[in-house]
């Protein structure tokens, strides 16, 4: 009997030894130099840091957005750190337009390489103000068009048995947080996809990775859509989105998600208190539903009939913008959120 136990102890660490090599395996180095890179929501923000930093190294960047201004603005800025740039003017949630904006990549450069799903939206205020309109839209935004971008480029991934595909998805799509409740269903629905994707793409060596940044300084809650008390929305929005050590410095980020996909790594939580927030509530799903509900209370109430949309440049108030969300207003400068 101790004898069966001991080979039973035995073949458990050759297995679990056996899992860690191929995971080493698995993150041989990639080198995005010459690489074609299709980005998505790439006009400003986080796209925006991830393009230069692809540009950086020497790959040549597409960027995709619905803004055709930010975009020009946008691929001038990229050309200061690459010179094979390309801006097309998109709405991924279409898959019409996913398959033509692949098509003009490859006219261009050649096959997509490395697609990063970017694309994103978000709308604050409390679940009584919210229309299944928002819940369409960030499914859209945040699933479909994902998914439409995924499969105009699958095939050829797959034929050549190569390529990266990256999913910003969120903490929004690891813990449902009060007042973002449409966010984070669309962001739900991108991290399963995104982590059965992997599974199912291993095969072809083409590697998924799913990224679920925290709080991040990008200067995106101007840009953002508010309802209810909008002022009050976005007052708590910003402020939480621009306070050190809540909040993470953006540049930062895009270097840590630009390695994860060099290295092929499965998941990327960005930011220390993101990570602890999923630790939590893996062990304590229970506990921390109470704590969100507890946050829910001291949030701005709002009536069911209070149901227009403002951005967040329509809801600025004395508290915010202010010396509090001082870091963020320079990122948004920085980061093409305004003109």
């Amino acid at each position: 009997m101790k004898s069966l136990k001991r080979n039973r102890h035995l073949l458990l660490g050759v297995g679990i030894g056996a899992g860690i090599a191929a995971q080493i395996l698995r993150r041989q180095k990639y080198d995005v130099c010459g690489k074609t890179v299709f980005i998505t929501g790439g006009s400003r923000g986080l796209g925006l840091l991830l393009a230069r930093e692809f540009a950086r190294r020497g790959a040549r960047v597409t960027i995709a957005a619905r803004d055709a201004e930010a975009l020009k603005r946008a691929a001038d800025d990229i050309r200061r750190f690459g010179e094979h740039v390309l801006a097309i003017e998109s709405d991924i949630t279409m898959r019409e337009e996913a398959d033509m904006a692949v098509n003009l990549i490859r006219q261009k450069f050649g096959p997509v390489d490395i697609l990063i799903n970017n694309a994103g939206t978000i709308c604050v205020g409390p679940l009584e103000v919210m229309t299944i309109d928002e819940f369409r839209d960030s499914l859209n935004t945040h699933f479909w068009g994902p998914y439409f971008a995924t499969m105009a480029v699958l095939h050829e991934m797959r034929e050549r048995k190569q390529g990266r595909i990256v999913n910003i998805s969120s903490i929004g799509g690891k813990i449902s947080v009060p007042h973002l409740l449409p966010y984070c269903v669309g962001k739900f629905a991108l991290t399963g996809f995104s982590e059965g994707l992997r599974s199912a793409l291993l095969k072809d060596n083409v590697r998924v990775t799913t990224v679920c940044p925290g709080l991040m300084r990008t200067g995106s809650p101007r840009n953002a859509l508010f309802k209810g008390n909008n002022e009050a929305e976005y007052a708590w929005f910003s402020i939480s989105d621009a306070v050190p050590v809540i909040s993470m410095n953006a540049e930062r980020a895009a270097r840590r998600i630009v390695r994860a996909c060099i290295r092929g790594e499965a998941e990327v939580v960005l930011s220390l208190p993101a990570k602890l927030a999923v630790k939590f509530n893996a062990l304590l799903p229970g506990i921390t539903a109470d704590i969100m509900a507890l946050a829910n209370r001291v949030l701005p109430s709002a009536q069911e009939s209070e149901t227009t949309v403002k951005t967040g440049k329509q809801s600025f108030s004395d508290v915010s913008p202010s010396w509090v969300t001082a870091l963020n207003e320079q990122a948004a400068e920085n980061n093409n959120q305004v003109a």
